[in-house]
């Protein structure tokens, strides 16, 4: 089967086309995201395939059924770019990639932890200046730190477990309890949560009820001084809140992965730019903010996966079989 894939870098190309040979499809690959501008390359594919940032809007879903389009597949875990009722209007099958590595993101974020606490990014600078002073390099041990996890899914289950090796008191808040995660530490109110824990790391999707679940009234029951730490959507956290909470010190180290804005900036390559979006680059000014790129999902092993799954979904699609990963939007009353 053709398939349009959008948002692509010499990365996909390489895991994807080793996984499509194998499955049988062809793939045909385009640099931008996936916008109602971009859409019209799309004509006549019965696939496309799309990553985080592409839109999925009711515009562009309209745009690519009158293409021919019949079948997305999103080589993510998140969907909260698509708008499912019009896929649903439209007849439009959707699936994704539901459980990549929960390792790799799991592993990134508690990375992010240890480098905000024990400054690796200033001693790595400092040293490479002949710089070997250590003033301001003071850190804490993490043991006995409490940790808050908000979202218990298998990324969240996968960070309790390394924190309880570091032998963290873990606190954990989701609207449905994992019972990997319940011997490792105790479920508690999203309140509890932020008012009793030291570091914050969230693992939830973006939905209505999540979304700016970190906001000027969550940062104030916070300890002052807390760590956050989102690997997660973008969304979950108000930029201009955590900016207020980084200047008054009430937040003292932020660690993001994601970012509200990020589709503009994240995967290309700005440095010959002035980056023009004033809350990214303010965030950026603050030394105890560490900021990567959206690429904790970024390992071989994730990569490897991705692939796999995104063309075992083109391959059940094509053989009008079902799978698991489809995504089926309710029913409108």
């Amino acid at each position: 089967m053709r398939v349009a894939v959008f948002s692509t870098k010499n990365y996909d190309r390489q895991f994807l086309q080793s996984a499509a040979k194998t499955a049988g499809h062809e793939l045909v690959f385009f640099e931008p995201r996936l916008t109602l501008e971009t859409a019209p390359l799309a004509s006549d594919f019965p696939a496309i395939c799309a990553f985080v940032n592409d839109q999925l809007s009711s515009d562009v879903l309209a745009r690519l059924a009158a293409g021919g389009t019949r079948f997305i597949v999103l080589r993510s875990a998140g969907f909260n770019n698509v708008d499912l009722d019009a896929c649903r209007e439209l007849e439009l099958r959707v699936a994704r990639v539901p459980a990549y590595s929960p390792d790799a993101v799991a592993e990134h974020a508690v990375g992010m932890i240890l480098a905000l606490n024990r400054k690796f990014h200033k001693a790595y600078n400092r040293v490479r200046e002949g710089n070997f002073a250590i003033d301001g390099l003071l850190g804490f041990d993490m043991r006995g730190r409490t940790v808050g996890i908000i979202g218990t899914g298998k990324i969240g289950a996968v960070a309790a477990r390394i924190l309880a090796g570091f032998g963290c008191k873990l606190l954990f808040y989701d609207v449905v309890q994992n019972v990997e995660c319940a011997p490792l530490g105790r479920y508690v109110s999203l309140e509890e949560l932020l008012s009793e824990s030291d570091i914050i790391t969230l693992h939830c999707p973006l939905s209505l009820q999540t979304y700016h679940m970190i906001s000027r009234a969550a940062i104030g029951r916070m300890k002052p001084g807390v760590m956050l730490i989102n690997t997660s959507r973008g969304a979950l956290v108000d930029a201009p809140a955590v900016i207020e909470g980084l200047k008054s010190g009430h937040i003292g180290y932020l660690g993001l992965d994601v970012y509200e804005e990020e589709a503009e900036l994240f995967f290309e390559d700005h440095s010959g730019h002035v980056i023009q979006d004033d809350v990214f680059m303010r965030l950026a000014t603050f030394l105890n903010v560490l900021i990567t790129a959206h690429q904790a999902f970024f390992t071989a092993t994730a990569l490897e996966e991705i692939a796999r799954v995104t063309m075992a979904n083109l391959t059940a699609f094509e053989r009008s079989e079902p799978t698991r990963n489809e995504l089926l939007p309710p029913a409108k009353s």
